[in-house]
């Protein structure tokens, strides 16, 4: 159970002081009846809650996939450029998802966006290696040393050893390569520098799989949809 005007207020209807004053105007009905007292306790799962006759439709968290285009930072805001929460819709953005993990400004694909802190907690704490698969081009042709050394564990320009990761070439000459790569942490612009490590350049990188969840084909660039039951289960599993 919980207080009418909290409920209201987690989907966006005003702050607990506009809801008061919408309470008391006679705009809120639960169960078919006019409320007024907005600290009255509801179960907003079962009762049916109406605000100015439109029902609501309640739920404590909200699980996002996005498609993430170029030019859209992963940050809930940004004094500079569009975000990724800028491209959800305003019934989403209410329950005040934040992106799980980042990808570059200029990296496309996979983002999962959630309010759930401790699923996102979960999924980007490095004690977990959630891995993460991303589809790269590169400058040059990646060859089977670079397979190997990827394998063992690439060392940046830091200094810093990266764990072991996965290298798939999906075509290479001496024009360019395409990839795959399979990685379990997520260092600041870590496929770059490790391409970089090899004096390679990543020129077009998009994240194609997170954990168990994969890039919707059917979602554009730019545009999400929430997950199924089934998805999220799978997700809350890791």
């Amino acid at each position: 159970m919980e207080r009418l005007d909290k409920v209201l207020a987690n989907l966006g209807y005003g702050s607990r002081k506009e809801i008061r004053k919408i309470a008391k105007n006679g705009e809120i009905e639960v169960d078919g009846k006019i409320i007024k007292d907005f600290s009255m306790k509801v179960d907003p799962y079962n009762s049916e809650i109406k605000v100015a006759g439109e029902k609501i439709f309640y739920r404590e968290y909200v699980y996002i996939l996005m498609n993430k285009p170029d030019g859209v930072v992963s940050a809930t805001v940004d004094n500079y450029d569009e975000t990724v929460i800028d491209l959800l819709s305003p019934e989403l953005q209410v329950f005040n998802p934040a992106p799980v993990g980042r990808l570059d400004k200029d990296t496309v694909g996979l983002l999962f966006l959630t309010n759930d802190g401790d699923l996102n907690h979960r999924l980007t704490s490095p004690k977990h290696h959630v891995d993460k698969v991303y589809y790269a081009e590169i400058d040059k042709s990646v060859d089977e040393e670079d397979i190997e050394v990827f394998k063992n564990g690439v060392t940046l320009e830091d200094g810093y050893e990266c764990l072991p990761a996965k290298l798939e070439i999906i075509n290479a000459n001496e024009h360019g390569s395409e990839i795959l790569l399979t990685i379990s942490e997520g260092k600041f612009h870590q496929v770059k520098r490790m391409f970089k490590a090899r004096e390679k350049e990543v020129v077009f990188l998009k994240r194609v799989k997170m954990g168990p969840l994969e890039l919707d084909d059917s979602l554009d660039e730019g545009t999400f949809r929430e997950l199924t039951e089934e998805e999220v289960k799978v997700l809350k599993a890791i």
